[in-house]
């Protein structure tokens, strides 16, 4: 039910979305050098790596000039860039990785392989299931790049901090795990989002 229910929703998200995609895409054309589209290795189930997609935020080769957590006014990311993180829009084309079955809609979401290895044994159990757009980490650290921009070493207090905590939510959305679950904290997210809209 889950894959199918996947399947079915981001060939929805897609074809309604398409207009502003396509917007979304000429802005950061019109904006900046360099492609639409993000691409960055991600860790899925299975341990089997996949590229993720956003539409890009950051300069050309942004993870080659400079840490590769984003945090607070990060000088890589573009004026384009600045609006679609602060509405939220540059994860939408991940609902292309949700119809490949590389994602879900609901589940833990996908790290970058070196910090999978340095947690390896916690992630044995939680690449069991698919990586998603959201879970319980999500909605807890929706606000993750201002919480990093008050920090002196946004990187290790992402590594011993925050990344940590976000291993234990993903154990807890894995025990937890339902239809219904997944109902609810996609609801939830909408609903943070738009809130978090209308407050920006």
């Amino acid at each position: 039910m889950k894959r199918g229910f996947d399947i079915v929703a981001s060939m929805i998200g897609l074809i309604c979305f398409l207009p502003l995609l396509l917007l979304l895409a000429f802005l950061i054309k019109l904006d900046s050098t360099g492609p639409v589209f993000f691409k960055q290795e991600r860790i899925g189930k299975g341990f089997r790596p996949f590229l993720i997609y956003k539409f890009r935020t950051m300069v050309k080769d942004a993870p080659a000039l400079g840490s590769p957590i984003t945090f607070g006014n990060d000088s890589r990311i573009t004026r384009a860039g600045r609006i679609l993180r602060k509405v939220k829009l540059d994860e939408l084309p991940q609902l292309l990785n949700v119809l490949k079955g590389e994602m879900s809609l609901v589940g833990p979401r996908p790290e970058v392989p070196r910090y999978v290895e340095a947690f390896h044994r916690d992630y044995e159990h939680i690449l069991k299931v698919r990586p998603g757009l959201t879970d319980l980490a999500s909605l807890k650290y929706s606000d993750e790049a201002a919480i990093l921009g008050q920090s002196e070493n946004p990187e290790g207090d992402y590594v011993g901090r925050l990344l940590p905590d976000k291993i234990q939510l993903a154990k807890e959305y894995i025990r937890r795990s339902s239809f219904l679950f997944d109902m609810r904290l996609i609801v939830e997210t909408a609903i943070k989002l738009f809130r978090y809209r209308m407050t920006s």
